[in-house]
């Protein structure tokens, strides 16, 4: 039997409310399966846009001020095709999908976790209903998943951003061979170089990308509760992700620029922490310089995020409706 959960709009008082509809109920090993098909169909659809991000964003380690003002994202691609050929704008994607796979994964399992353990604590269980509390929840849930997840996947992610940063010299030739060299020239811990500033963005992009998304989503079907929902899903996605990248872009320019630290044996640039590498960058290539890579980028999230939020709703719709049969 085929069950629909359906969004409806009851009017008390002359006050139009917004009735949601029951939770869809799936199980653990289909949760985390749309979490991961998910990540990965967004990724790759995004993967050339996703190169062009991190190539721009680590120009300025190794190249002068000169140089950079004449690089534009068309001039860049033409340079990707000719150089290394169309295939190139997917290097590194394997490894992308091998880490996007378990990250997204737990990404999702953990906020829906996070979520209804933060609902159960006493101050928010009581204005359960409150627009404030609910915010709350969905960012402080949000941030904690984000963490969760980076962490647990970290050494794929600094693979696959080594990877993708290769252009004619190739140092590391795949998977296997960059987490074996990475620990032969840089130890063990070389496969978590930048950890603390990738949590320090992961954490608040993933928390103000899950309350934007929620909040919007919720705002829209109170209004117009019978669109459809892949429709929803991929319009407030798309919003989310501009927020959350507007807003930690120069953290994720600094992370890729620490992961890179050492890479393929070159020397080190930076020899400060965090805050000395904001000040060199600021330095060197202006405030510019620390949104390097900020238009390859929302040409990613908008399709991207939009396309990974749609494609989990719609999975977690159709696993439901399976379980239900």
């Amino acid at each position: 039997m085929q069950t629909e959960a359906r969004v409806g709009v009851t009017v008390d008082g002359g006050v139009r409310k917004l009735v949601q509809p029951p939770p869809q109920q799936i199980g653990t090993i289909s949760q985390l399966l749309a979490g991961g098909v998910a990540g990965a169909l967004s990724k790759t659809c995004t993967a050339p846009l996703a190169r062009l991000t991190i190539l721009f964003q680590v120009q300025g380690m190794h190249s002068n001020v000169a140089t950079l003002r004449k690089v534009s994202i068309w001039s860049e691609a033409s340079r990707i095709i000719h150089e290394e050929g169309f295939r190139a704008f997917w290097k590194g994607n394997l490894v992308t999908i091998a880490h996007r796979l378990p990250y997204s994964s737990v990404n999702f399992y953990s906020y829906e976790h996070y979520k209804r353990l933060l609902k159960m604590v006493p101050g928010l269980k009581s204005r359960r209903d409150n627009v404030s509390a609910d915010l709350c929840v969905h960012f402080m849930g949000g941030g904690l998943a984000g963490v969760t997840a980076a962490t647990s996947t970290y050494p794929l992610d600094l693979v696959r951003t080594r990877l993708a940063a290769q252009t004619n010299f190739t140092y590391y030739r795949g998977i296997c061979h960059a987490l074996q060299t990475i620990t032969k020239d840089e130890g063990i811990f070389g496969l978590y170089k930048g950890l603390g500033t990738t949590l320090l963005t992961v954490g608040p992009s993933i928390a103000i990308s899950f309350s934007v998304y929620e909040s919007l989503r919720s705002f829209w079907q109170s209004n117009r509760p019978n669109d459809s929902t892949v429709v929803v899903s991929l319009a407030c996605g798309s919003l989310s992700g501009i927020a959350s990248s507007t807003a930690t872009f120069p953290l994720d320019l600094v992370r890729r620029r620490k992961q890179l630290e050492g890479a393929g044996g070159r020397a080190r640039v930076y020899t400060t922490g965090l805050f000395g590498m904001f000040r060199h960058i600021i330095r060197t290539e202006g405030m510019r310089g620390l949104y390097r890579g900020i238009l390859p980028e929302y040409y990613k999230v908008v399709p991207g995020v939009g396309i990974c939020f749609m494609t989990y709703e719609t999975l977690k719709m159709l696993l439901a409706d399976i379980a239900a049969e």
